[in-house]
């Protein structure tokens, strides 16, 4: 084989291994696109269902506004209610999109922060698993924090030690997340969590937010609503706890004198209970879209919305004092 030969075969040899890392490196190319590609798509879907499931949630508020407006007025002819029963805590709501659960919760059924004794707030803390120090700590703090100071107080010092660095309003909490920034809270504090009950079985654990509020005067609470560690805070023993969540999961209490009748010899219970919430209530619902095999998406959109009822003679049926587009749900 001469020269001529041996050197034309090794060049078609290179022109090959040539076309060949071509090919292999297009190839590349294409599977990175192609993931690319699908990671974008999939990325769409999920903001595109994140807004669609924002828009249900929100109509869901909508609705339940009306038909806690109109409950009053429109009644079917047993006498039941037609749009929403006073007293259920949730109102499932379907859509031709999907489905959405509101819960309402009457800012009767909370403790006025405002207004808490220090003692309340010290067994508010404890039933929600705070240590006794630390419960201590955090119920001072917020004692400080709504109270006049004629100079910087213990507290004072610590937020200013901070980055970056404030001081306590030492005046009337407006906002009820003015709690994040008192000295020991933390956010699953603030917002509830979830903690193993004596089964081993996760359980949702309520936060401040869901017993605290900057409301209301703060004196009675409304029963079909309030939670338990709302009424361990007000010094109700844990039988006559336990016998109310009871007796509201077969169903709502309807008036007063069953209320009564149910708490009889419970002593001064019922000065601190009442059937009905006020006139501000907060309506937050959870949005799930339905899926084109009649299934619910795995993806949950939560908003939230305080509302205050106005006067039927009022020009205005409502009157929105919050608005919360992404509210963490328990």
């Amino acid at each position: 084989m001469n020269t001529r030969t041996i050197s034309g075969k090794r060049r078609r040899g290179s022109a090959l291994l040539t076309v060949l890392w071509f090919s292999a490196a297009l190839g590349a190319i294409a599977f990175s696109l192609a993931n690319t590609v699908r990671g974008e798509t999939e990325r769409t879907t999920t903001a595109l269902e994140g807004a669609r499931s924002y828009y249900l949630a929100t109509g869901a508020v909508e609705r339940a506004l009306l038909y806690l407006q109109w409950s009053p007025s429109f009644r079917l002819p047993d006498g039941s209610f037609r749009y929403y029963t006073p007293g259920n805590p949730l109102l499932p709501l379907s859509f031709p999109s999907g489905e959405a659960v509101v819960e309402i919760m009457p800012e009767s059924a909370k403790i006025n922060v405002n207004a808490a004794r220090p003692e309340e707030l010290f067994r508010l803390l404890l039933y929600l698993g705070v240590e006794p120090e630390r419960a201590r700590e955090i119920a001072l703090g917020i004692v400080d924090w709504r109270s006049p100071a004629p100079g910087p107080t213990a507290f004072d010092q610590h937020y200013l030690s901070l980055a970056p660095s404030f001081r306590a309003r030492h005046a009337s909490f407006e906002e009820i997340e003015e709690l994040l920034l008192i000295k020991g809270m933390t956010p699953e504090l603030f917002h509830g969590t979830y903690e193993p009950d004596a089964e081993g079985r996760l359980a949702p654990r309520p936060g401040l937010k869901d017993c605290l509020t900057v409301y209301g005067a703060g004196g009675q609470f409304d029963v079909n609503t309030v939670e338990p560690a709302v009424l361990a805070a007000a010094g109700i023993s844990p039988d006559v706890i336990a016998a109310i969540i009871q007796a509201r999961r077969v169903a709502p209490f309807r008036s007063g004198a069953q209320l009564a009748a149910f708490l009889q010899g419970a002593g001064p219970v019922l000065n601190r209970l009442r059937v009905g919430g006020n006139s501000i209530f907060t309506l937050r619902a959870t949005a799930r879209l339905r899926l084109p095999n009649g299934g619910l998406s795995d993806q949950r959109r939560s908003v939230a919305a305080v509302v205050k009822l106005n006067p039927e003679d009022s020009n205005e049926p409502h009157h929105i004092l919050r608005w919360y587009d992404n509210v963490w749900v328990r």
